[in-house]
C-alpha cells in the first residue's frame, strides 16, 4: 500500500502543484486548507508525513505541530515564507523534522519529502543498537531509556541512530547534516543544533552521552 501524505496549506494552487508531483511518485494524499481541517483529517487517517504550512486560518502551523507531537512522532516538514530564523527553531522545537523556505521548486519538495519517508540508508547488522542505558531498536523505530520510553521525532531518532551505531566515532556537523537531511540540504546548521538540543533533552541524565567535540563535530560516549 502506497504512504499517505497530509498537506496541510491554505493557498489551492500551491497544494494542487504539490498533490500533483506526490501522486505521480505514487503517494496518495490529503489536502487540508486550514490548521483545523488537517488536524481532524490526521485524526481519521494514517498519515505517513505531514507537509504542513505555518501560516494558516483557523489554527497556525505551530499550533498543529504542538497538538500533532503530544499523540505521534509522525514525520512533520514545515513550509514558511518567512526567512526570519526564530520561526524555524520555534517549529524545530516543537517536533518539525525539517523545513522548506517558499517559494521552492517542487523537485526540491519532494526529494526532503522522500528523504523524512524513507530515512538514510543503513548498514547495521544489529536490530537494536546499545549505548549504556540506551536502546534503539531501528526496525518499530523505538527508544528506550533504562527501560522506559523514549519519544523522539523522526529526525532525533535519525541523529541518535547515527551516532549510536558507530560509537565513539567522531561526526563532523557537515557529515551529519549529509547523512540526515542528504546532499541537496539547502540551510545552516543551526538546524542540526537545534535537533540535538532536543535529543539531548529527551535523554535526560544520559545527554552527556552525545559529546560535543570543539571545532570537530559529536559522537556518542558509553559511561563508564
Amino acid at each position: 500500500m502506497s504512504k499517505t501524505i497530509l498537506i496541510v496549506e491554505d493557498q489551492q494552487v500551491l497544494r494542487e502543484i504539490t498533490k500533483e508531483y506526490l501522486v505521480d511518485e505514487g503517494y496518495q494524499v490529503l489536502e487540508a486548507g486550514d490548521g483545523k481541517e488537517a488536524l481532524a483529517l490526521f485524526q481519521e487517517h494514517e498519515v505517513a508525513l505531514i507537509i504542513l504550512d505555518i501560516m494558516l486560518p483557523e489554527l497556525d502551523g505551530w499550533s498543529v505541530c504542538r497538538r500533532i507531537r503530544k499523540t505521534s512522532n509522525v514525520p512533520i516538514l514545515m513550509l514558511t515564507s518567512r526567512s526570519d530564523e526564530d520561526d524555524t527553531l520555534l517549529g524545530f522545537e516543537l517536533g518539525a523534522d525539517d523545513y522548506v523556505v517558499k517559494p521552492c521548486s517542487p523537485p526540491i519538495l519532494l526529494a526532503r519529502a522522500k528523504r523524512l519517508l524513507e530515512g538514510p540508508q543503513r548498514h547495521h547488522s544489529r536490530e537494536t543498537l546499545y549505548g549504556g542505558a540506551i536502546a534503539l531498536h531501528l526496525p518499530s523505530r523505538s527508544v528506550t531509556v533504562n527501560g522506559s520510553p523514549c519519544n523522539l521525532t523522526h529526525t532525533e531518532f535519525e541523529i541518535l541512530a547515527c551516532l549510536l551505531g558507530s560509537k565513539g566515532t567522531i561526526f563532523t556537523r557537515e557529515q551529519l547534516i549529509t547523512r540526515i537531511w542528504g546532499y541537496d540540504y539547502i540551510g545552516d546548521d543551526r538546524t542540526l543544533s537545534s535537533h540535538i538540543r532536543n535529543l539531548r533533552s529527551k535523554l535526560g541524565a544520559h545527554a552527556d552521552q552525545i559529546v560535543t567535540v570543539i571545532r570537530s563535530g559529536y559522537k556518542f560516549e558509553e559511561h563508564a
